[in-house]
């Protein structure tokens, strides 16, 4: 993957990501361009019972082809056969752990658009598949790269991280389980300030707010709030040893998933995946728990 210039390959075109990471990669005249690269190829995919990849899927497929000159496989075996590095971004975490089946053994280095799977179960196949066939794989939120979080993460004039509270908008999907649509995006959040090492959830839930609370096995605390009512606004507050900082997302300049994209391209040139997937797969399992606890009210353990 050292070539100055990749050929991308992308699987799933029913999420307005796959238009924008698109537009990131093919079109030099964005304001935040990443070169070298260019989304080549992609398979539509697609879920007849999920409403939000049904009805976007032909539209984003005609907008790839018409306006970026992407060409339209039929399989996503016949993507990763064409093309250096894979963006799977399919809406549907469903399909996620069938899709990679087809395209692990190619051997390309992958990035699974969030969530990694809607299971645990699901997940561990793909980082089992990937391991076995030694393909680099990623999966992650975009939100755990916004540069209020880096920032406020990066420091350590305060001391350590002691704890967060991380909140947004808390849509729910009947197909994507609880937390797996929309609570993801800030329990990425929540370990990129802490990391791994969660041993138990406790969830709220009313009709327009829920909270979960996890604990870590250091005794460290963190906290993820989903509004259905109010501001749409995702941010944080990163506790330290001497004192607390807030973060907002929506004041950053730059997009996060242009963030995102540039750790992507990191790894699809070689690099260490930004995440390791050990951490990916506690975060798919932390989901899974305060389903479960939403579900019960019940402390559930990891």
């Amino acid at each position: 993957m050292q070539s100055s210039s990749l050929r991308i390959g992308m699987i799933g075109l029913d999420t307005s990501h796959a238009v924008e990471f698109t537009k990131l990669l093919n079109d030099p005249e964005h304001p935040w361009h990443v070169p070298g690269c260019r989304v080549v190829i992609a398979y539509p995919g697609g879920s007849e019972d999920f409403e939000l990849s049904r009805s976007r899927v032909r539209g984003f497929t005609e907008k790839l082809r018409g306006e970026y000159g992407v060409a339209i496989a039929d399989s996503p075996a016949a993507v990763a056969a064409a093309c250096d590095a894979i963006l799977l971004e399919s809406a549907d975490g469903r399909v996620h752990a069938e899709q990679f089946r087809q395209i692990a053994a190619y051997g390309k280095p992958v990035f699974v658009d969030k969530p990694l799977a809607v299971s645990s179960r699901d997940a561990g196949e793909i980082a089992a598949l990937a391991a076995r066939h030694g393909t680099a794989l990623l999966s992650s939120s975009s939100l755990r790269f916004a540069e209020g979080l880096t920032q406020a993460l990066s420091g350590s004039e305060k001391g350590a991280v002691t704890g967060a509270d991380c909140f947004g908008p808390l849509a729910l999907e009947p197909t994507q389980p609880g937390l797996f649509w929309y609570g993801i995006h800030m329990v990425e959040m929540l370990y990129a300030a802490l990391g791994p090492g969660c041993v138990h959830v406790t969830a709220s839930a009313g009709e327009s707010h829920e909270v979960v609370v996890g604990v870590w096995a250091d005794g460290r605390i963190g906290t993820v709030r989903g509004s259905r009512a109010g501001s749409p606004a995702f941010g944080a507050v990163v506790h330290r040893e001497g004192g607390s900082r807030a973060v907002d997302i929506s004041a950053d300049a730059k997009p996060f998933y242009a963030s995102l994209l540039e750790r992507v391209i990191e790894l699809f040139r070689g690099g260490e995946p930004a995440v390791d997937m050990r951490e990916t797969l506690e975060v798919i399992r932390f989901i899974e728990a305060a389903n479960e606890s939403r579900e019960t009210g019940r402390r559930v353990h990891l």
